[in-house]
């Protein structure tokens, strides 16, 4: 099927007489005939569903849709995109590990790294996202265990070489995890390109309608964790009756580890109905994304003619640094934009403070208009140092252009920008 059709048909199938659309199993628990029958599956969780702190037939039936969208072998979702960023990487990493990731990151990406999971005793190498591939393996440190970057930077809107990366990462045997949230796999599927596992926050275009907090994270079941820098793939689980997850497993390995060991202990797992939620985002995902896109180019060719605007960063601009990138590995630019004011702050703030179609808000990637100040809201908590390493400025502000008419966009744009000097 193509991805317009796996939108609506994939992760469900219903049999006769039962429901056309993705029913809401709204049970924590699930019965069984026999004391017996609860030990066999605690002993092999897939033989059947356990507790929906593991597992719900609604939220597995978008694990499987979303899989099957990015090319991947299985999926977990999870209660949100953080949720999701650092479950992809504990399921790999323990205390004096490491992992090198792009410096062009979403801000609560790189607290997460910089500062919470360093007091666990795990190191985050960043790396600038133009690093060649030798500079990439000359960060590498005895005990790398993983490599990370985002398709789309959010808010830079680097566009990453995610083969670079990726060719980097296998020479020394490590997996590369890709956040795909702004490109979606409709225009771009990170796995066709070298990476090992996907994650997105199912919150942004995947919802598309702000109705739920999620993330997921994507395994494409290619890896050889076998090849002797994964010892907890590859000898007995203690906490899970001494399991061997390659040997058991298979290729479904790190993602029945991260479901076996890490959902179980953690239990950052959605409900049903949010999954259902995503669901009814995800059947329109492919037609919503060709529109973000026209919309978009439309808006970023208004910005970059205006003489109140410093700088615009839109990969479907030819003038744009990262068009090449983009030409290569996007179907698409999507519907954000970053731009840079003159006049600095205070030009930025009285610019969005004067939009009126347009919401001010802590969201992206929603089917309404809706604008951020990055250095004060998602990377406040950047020092000076990784703001300027993030390419982050007090002028930018990052414009999510959303589905309404263009033109009505466009005159809002308009009468805002005549409110600064």
């Amino acid at each position: 099927m193509r991805i317009e059709t796996k939108c609506l048909h994939s992760g469900y199938s219903p049999k006769n007489t039962e429901p056309r659309v993705v029913p809401i199993v709204q049970s924590t628990t699930y019965v069984f005939d026999s004391t017996e029958a609860i030990g066999e599956v605690f002993d092999d969780p897939t033989k059947a569903l356990i507790y929906s702190r593991f597992a719900n037939p609604t939220v597995m039936a978008v694990e499987a849709k979303i899989a099957d969208l990015e090319g991947g072998a299985a999926a977990m979702c999870t209660s949100s995109g953080q949720a999701a960023s650092l479950l992809s990487l504990l399921n790999i990493l323990k205390n004096g590990d490491s992992f090198i990731s792009t410096t062009h990151i979403y801000g609560g990406t790189v607290n997460l790294f910089a500062f919470t999971l360093k007091k666990m005793g795990i190191e985050c190498i960043f790396v600038s996202p133009d690093a060649s591939e030798d500079e990439i393996i000359a960060a590498f440190k005895p005990r790398t265990k993983a490599v990370f970057g985002e398709t789309l930077a959010n808010p830079q809107l680097t566009v990453l070489d995610i083969e670079k990366f990726a060719k980097a990462a296998h020479k020394k045997g490590v997996p590369l995890i890709i956040d795909n949230t702004f490109a979606t796999p409709v225009l771009c599927r990170p796995i066709e390109h070298g990476a090992d596992i996907v994650i997105h926050s199912t919150s942004k275009y995947m919802d598309g309608h702000a109705l739920q907090v999620g993330g997921v994270i994507v395994d494409s079941g290619t890896f050889d964790w076998t090849n002797g820098n994964f010892p907890d793939f590859t000898e007995p689980d203690e906490s899970y009756h001494g399991t061997v997850y390659t040997k058991t497993y298979g290729k479904l390995a790190y993602i029945l580890k991260a479901r076996m060991q890490l959902m179980r202990d953690f239990g950052t797992y959605p409900s049903a109905h949010s999954a259902f939620l995503l669901n009814l985002g995800l059947e329109t995902l492919s037609l919503r994304m060709k529109q973000y896109c026209e919309n978009g180019k439309a808006v970023a060719e208004f910005f970059a003619a205006s003489d109140k605007i410093e700088s615009v960063t839109y990969p479907g601009l030819k003038t744009d640094r990262n068009h090449a990138m983009a030409q290569k590995y996007l179907s698409g630019a999507g519907g954000i934009i970053t731009i840079n004011i003159k006049g600095g702050k205070a030009n930025a703030v009285k610019f969005m403070d004067s939009l009126k179609l347009a919401s001010n808000e802590v969201h992206v990637c929603d089917i309404r208009t809706c604008v951020l100040h990055p250095a004060s809201a998602t990377h406040r908590q950047l020092t000076s140092e990784q703001l300027k390493a993030a390419g982050i400025s007090d002028s930018q502000i990052r414009f999510s252009v959303g589905l309404e008419n263009v033109e009505d966009i466009l005159d809002d744009i308009k009468q805002a920008l005549d409110k600064i000097q």
